[in-house]
């Protein structure tokens, strides 16, 4: 066989969702997550402009050889709107070889080795009983391990707190476009590290209290602290046991987590914004992480970040595989079945997408007990609603920033 025609679809029915869909000349369909949050277009310019016009006539069967053209052939690598036109390209090839064999594409990975995945979900409140009563509510979702996000008591705005979606009428709390605001500008926030720095234990404190010392709590740094301030976060946490401190300083310095290391054991997980195992080459090799925390979308599909893990399995380190609603349902069918199948598994991030996505994106997985199961359908197990998504044309949105006290723009 060989791929007849490729159509890049952009939807938004709870926020954007860039799907490359391509079809065989036998009419056999596979689907690819290319969603950039907040730079979408610049993905659908590469897909559409370069990547597909070098598809058509292509062999769909030919995976690695097909990525390495992608990659090698351009000339200019990495960065993340390549990775995600490739990984979007890789996935829905994957999907095609997993429904001419009639398997799932875990099983062509070399079959599942283990029953589910463990998930964590995203518990937030601005003050500690909002934040506990977002912990309960997502343990009677299901969840056994939990991020934990606070508010700030000097602070307006800050990352990872909930907020009631514009388009439910201030009734249920919604994130599937936060922390994206849709609008012609990105949304300027405030940040003080030091306050930060000063309230967080107190916080975990408070939830171990409540919820005792045996869930699973994780927290993101988002990048905001210097290697200093992050190596005495990690270790003011450490009584509280957390899973992993995540993206604690920023992953651009790798050398910084030498010094984070160096003041304290509390676990690390990092990189949700890399794009290739050359990000990653490094601190899996000094064993500076606990965790990879990239993203089968960001991180060129399910053959390059296969190939990470794997390299990652060598020390120890296991995966944490990105999952926000950012990723489209089909980037989170591609990371369970890669999940299911690797052995260094460590968890999963799930945030549960809106009805509306889930009416565009049709799913086969399964959530129980805790956790995740991409399901037996042959390929992905994800279908889209065509008519349904153009239902939902693209809405420009942007994530916010960060100035500090001063008015200095800061890591957001």
């Amino acid at each position: 066989m060989t791929i007849d025609r490729a159509d890049v679809i952009v939807t938004s029915p709870d926020r954007n969702f860039v799907t490359l869909k391509i079809t065989t000349a036998d009419g056999v369909t596979g689907l690819g997550d290319a969603t950039l949050n907040g730079r979408e277009l610049a993905v659908v310019a590469y897909l559409t402009e370069h990547v597909v016009p070098l598809l058509i006539g292509a062999d769909e069967s030919r995976i690695e050889d097909t990525w390495q053209f992608l990659y090698r052939s351009a000339y200019w690598r990495r960065g993340p709107v390549t990775m995600a036109a490739i990984a979007a390209v890789d996935m829905a090839l994957w999907d095609i070889k997993g429904k001419v064999a009639g398997l799932p594409v875990y099983q062509l990975l070399g079959g599942a080795s283990r029953k589910g995945l463990l998930a964590y979900g995203h518990a937030s409140g601005k003050e500690l009983p909002e934040l506990f009563d977002s912990i309960r509510a997502h343990q009677e979702q299901g969840y056994r391990a939990i991020r934990v996000q606070t508010g700030v008591p000097t602070l307006k705005a800050i990352y990872g707190i909930a907020s009631q979606s514009a388009d439910t009428g201030g009734g249920e709390a919604r994130y599937d476009h936060e922390p994206a605001r849709r609008g012609a500008k990105p949304v300027e926030e405030d940040w003080d590290t030091r306050a930060y720095l000063n309230h967080l234990p107190g916080v975990f404190e408070a939830v171990r209290n409540e919820f005792g010392p045996d869930i699973p709590l994780l927290h993101d740094g988002h990048h905001r602290m210097t290697p200093i301030q992050a190596a005495r976060l990690g270790k003011d946490l450490e009584p509280y046991d957390l899973f992993w401190l995540e993206d604690c300083t920023p992953a651009e310095n790798q050398e910084a987590l030498r010094l984070v290391r160096q003041h304290t054991t509390t676990p690390l997980a990092i990189g949700e914004i890399f794009n290739t195992v050359w990000d990653f080459k490094d601190i899996i090799r000094d064993q500076l992480i606990d965790y990879v925390r990239g993203a089968v979308t960001h991180m060129g599909g399910i053959s390059a970040l296969k190939k990470t893990l794997d390299y990652a399995a060598m020390y120890q380190i296991k995966s944490g595989m990105h999952g926000p609603t950012d990723i489209s349902p089909v980037g989170m069918a591609a990371a369970m079945h890669l999940g299911l199948a690797i052995h260094n598994f460590g968890i999963q991030e799930y945030m549960q997408h809106g009805a509306r996505t889930d009416q565009v994106f049709q799913q086969s997985f399964t959530w129980t007990d805790g956790y995740l199961h991409p399901g037996d359908k042959p390929g992905l197990g994800v279908d889209l609603d065509v008519d349904e998504a153009g239902k939902y044309p693209y809405e420009q949105a942007y994530l916010p920033y960060n100035r500090l006290l001063d008015g200095t723009v800061h890591d957001w």
